[in-house]
């Protein structure tokens, strides 16, 4: 568990849970989930003692449920989101065995290329209060540690009081205003990751699409391509659901009070637009994970179309070539009858016309496929 103290000076890490809330500025309790189950009493009562009440048990439920898609609740005093982010294969296996009972059994580990098996997800939860966010995070959280090392700013400086730890005073250091924005800043910094996951497969559908797409080509990994196609459509319906919960919060923010002070009412605004901007990053991963499924689709489809190709071109070939040896057969089989008087049968030379008349037939028959193209390859 780490506690930060954030306000317009800086950022204090503090050692522990404080006893009352700061006068400036809010507190961010980050928590990871096996932590948060084994100091749940501990913190609802800390929770009680600093904004005067307890999470609802349902959203304890939620909080501490590692299958849980991404959804948004609220209550008249907090607000609760909870967010998939991609999940590293230490921390779920770390997570899985802390909590074995907490849902639904998780997928057993894909392979094929490293990009598949990163589209694995784990929920982040956030409790915003007015002047405190809770976060519940998968142990190990690359996200949580980026973005507390973001905060701090790597200044260590000596401890002003027993309870804080390192600070990070930057004069005009851009911080949080509130609970709500850090949750935000947070939440950006997972949907990045899903922007940067696309590249990755985009990249490895482009070298399949081109492997599938050689007309030579006698091995498919069909295997690994199932699998990105069933990888982009549980993607799609993750992100389907972080938009959901995201445009949720949206509309919950149009029903918050105005500000009375100028400050306020810029705060709310700048709140509302990173909210945007987060739906927006949101949309286009679901446009190019679409997309993505679509160019899928369309190599194989492209892939069966070349084989088809291929095998016409085989059985054009064969068929002319059929049609080359056809009156051969038939000048063999007229010669080749029990009759006593058959032209050219009992001359010298009989055999030399009927090889010379079947060899002429022959090239005859193949410059004319050639010219038309029966024997060519269809390119």
């Amino acid at each position: 568990m780490r506690i930060f103290h954030i306000h317009s000076g800086g950022v204090q890490e503090l050692t522990a849970l404080p006893a009352q809330m700061p006068a400036q500025g809010f507190v961010w309790i980050a928590c990871a989930r096996p932590a948060f189950q084994a100091r749940l009493a501990e913190i609802q009562g800390r929770l009680q003692a600093l904004v005067g009440l307890q999470l609802v048990d349902l959203h304890v439920s939620d909080l501490l449920n590692a299958q849980l898609p991404s959804h948004y609740d609220y209550t008249s005093q907090y607000d609760l989101l909870v967010f998939r982010r991609l999940a590293t294969a230490q921390g779920d296996a770390t997570e899985l065995a802390a909590a074995p009972g907490d849902g639904p059994a998780a997928p057993p580990k894909r392979s094929g290329p490293p990009v598949l098996r990163r589209i694995d997800t784990s929920p982040v939860g956030f409790a915003v209060f007015d002047q405190l966010l809770l976060t519940v995070h998968p142990t190990d959280c690359a996200v949580h540690d980026a973005y507390a090392a973001r905060l701090l700013a790597a200044l260590p400086a000596s401890p002003s009081s027993p309870t804080e730890g390192r600070s990070s005073p930057v004069p005009g250091a851009r911080v949080p205003t509130s609970p709500a924005d850090l949750m935000l800043r947070v939440v950006n910094l997972m949907v990045d990751g899903y922007l940067d996951l696309r590249r990755e497969l985009t990249r490895q559908l482009d070298h399949w699409q081109t492997e599938l797409l050689k007309p030579r080509a006698r091995y498919v990994n069909w295997t690994s391509l199932l699998e990105a196609r069933l990888s982009l459509h549980m993607l799609d319906e993750i992100c389907e659901d972080q938009r959901t919960a995201v445009q949720d919060w949206i509309d919950a923010l149009e029903t918050w009070a105005l500000p009375d002070t100028p400050t306020g009412l810029r705060e709310l605004d700048l709140l509302k637009v990173r909210s945007r901007d987060v739906l927006e990053h949101i949309e286009r991963v679901v446009h190019h994970v679409r997309r993505l499924e679509q160019s899928t689709e369309t190599a194989v489809q492209m892939h069966f179309s070349v084989q088809s190709n291929r095998t016409n071109d085989i059985m054009r070939t064969l068929t002319a070539l059929t049609a080359v040896f056809l009156p051969l057969n038939l000048i063999a089989g007229i010669f080749g009858m029990n009759f006593e008087f058959i032209p050219l049968i009992h001359k010298a030379d009989g055999f030399w016309w009927a090889l010379g008349s079947m060899v002429f037939i022959a090239l005859a028959l193949v410059l004319l496929f050639w010219r038309k193209r029966y024997l060519a390859r269809t390119r």
